[in-house]
């Protein structure tokens, strides 16, 4: 569709988050016309989202910049079932304890980004256990069931891509689409809720709820999905050899979450800006034209602006500070994340594959292996090149701890307790 006219699909054409609109024209003219709520399910499957995840967020949140209802759903519930989406086997089964648990870690980052206050278009944050976890399943399936078509359940990716596999599927997990789907139906009834949004692997998903809503009797409902995120090389979203980027402090400190972005490929520095910052387009369009070790200062620009929604605007500039004082002073600044080593385990001397794991540095010894014979890894900036090297409390600089580093761009800081 060329050229929407509410602000709200503008702003997504404009920034690149538009995959996949069910019906572009009726959503635009409804957008346009009047405030409307709209919907994101996050399942409780981690103590904390992460990066891969901030899209979704971004979305929400400009919902209600916009002038419309965000509601960011928790998904006790679906937990419960997993979504085999992209799966090849089933998701690990998860305690109700464990689900809430997770949950309540979640829900604290959709505080840095919605309004939950007072207002017309207040968020709302709702959870399908509320209605899911009391259904009768024999009323459902008589009120639902006969919806619901098993031949277009066969042909959605999430089911079909795992059995063209030949990998198990579960009535279970089967079932999540049909759960998904009547979540839908349900947010539209309790909040006049008339559009799901959510990453292109859950189109099929959401479909089955505009789908379940027509034939329910629901006024029309809406699908929008987003493309499927990669780095410029290739990498999905979110992740890193050393594991998923956490949005929560406790599981990724501050200082690491900054130099994600900061190490972001100089391709991907106006995209990541449009999508994970509120920079007006203008000023992002400057920043895309710098070439060469100009692009180093958009890249500091893209991790303070990405990091202050999650941490807050002085965690974000104290983050940009740090790595200031480290890399282009050649101090160590003590802000960066650190490890304890028991006194007298560091007086007997500690192997240095040891540290790296205890860092996070390396998920294995193997890797921490392999990093030393890379040429890779320092102690207090200089080389180790001796796998089997120890580090002790000889090492203690005279402020009284020990620079672990990792490349040129990964430190740590080793302190006795």
């Amino acid at each position: 569709m060329a050229g929407f006219k509410s602000e709200f699909l503008k702003t997504l054409s404009e920034r690149g988050f538009i995959h996949q609109i069910s019906d572009e024209g009726g959503l635009d003219q409804l957008l346009a016309k009047q405030s409307t709520t709209a919907y994101i399910g996050f399942d409780a499957t981690a103590a904390s989202l992460h990066a891969g995840s901030l899209v979704q967020i971004m979305m929400l949140y400009w919902f209600q910049q916009t002038g419309h209802k965000p509601i960011a759903l928790m998904g006790s519930g679906t937990t419960m079932v997993g979504d085999p989406s992209g799966k090849d086997e089933s998701r690990q089964m998860m305690t109700a304890e464990k689900i809430a648990e997770n949950k309540q870690g979640i829900k604290q980052v959709f505080k840095q980004f919605l309004d939950f206050g007072e207002g017309s278009n207040k968020a709302i944050m709702a959870d399908n256990a509320d209605w899911l976890l009391g259904l009768k399943y024999v009323e459902f399936l008589r009120d639902y069931g006969r919806h619901i078509s098993v031949n277009q359940m066969l042909s959605r990716d999430s089911v079909k891509l795992r059995l063209e596999r030949e990998q198990h599927l579960s009535f279970l997990e089967f079932n999540y689409m049909v759960l998904q789907a009547y979540d839908f139906v349900e947010l539209h009834k309790r909040y006049d809720c008339r559009m799901q949004m959510g990453g292109s692997d859950q189109w099929g998903n959401i479909i089955s709820g505009v789908d379940l809503g027509r034939r329910s009797g629901c006024e029309e409902l809406f699908a929008l999905t987003t493309p499927l995120l990669t780095t410029s090389s290739g990498a999905k979203m979110g992740k890193t050899a050393s594991g998923a980027v956490w949005l929560s402090e406790a599981l990724l400190p501050v200082y690491d979450y900054w130099q994600y972005w900061r190490n972001s490929e100089d391709a991907d520095v106006g995209r990541f800006m449009k999508l994970f910052t509120t920079l007006p387009l203008e000023e992002i369009a400057r920043y895309e034209a710098l070439q060469g070790v100009e692009m180093n200062e958009a890249k500091k620009v893209l991790a303070t602006e990405a990091t202050s929604h999650i941490h807050g605007r002085k965690a974000a500039e104290l983050a940009a500070e740090t790595a200031r004082k480290t890399f282009e002073e050649g101090s160590v600044a003590d802000t960066l994340p650190s490890i304890t080593v028991n006194a007298s385990d560091l007086d007997d001397g500690v192997g240095v594959l040891s540290l790296l794991v205890d860092a996070g540095l390396a998920a294995s010894n193997g890797e921490a292996r392999r990093h030393v014979r890379g040429g890779a890894v320092r102690i207090n900036d200089e080389s180790v090149s001796d796998e089997k090297a120890q580090v002790s409390s000889k090492n203690l600089n005279t402020e009284g701890f020990i620079k672990l580093s990792l490349g040129k761009k990964k430190h740590f800081l080793v302190q006795p307790r």
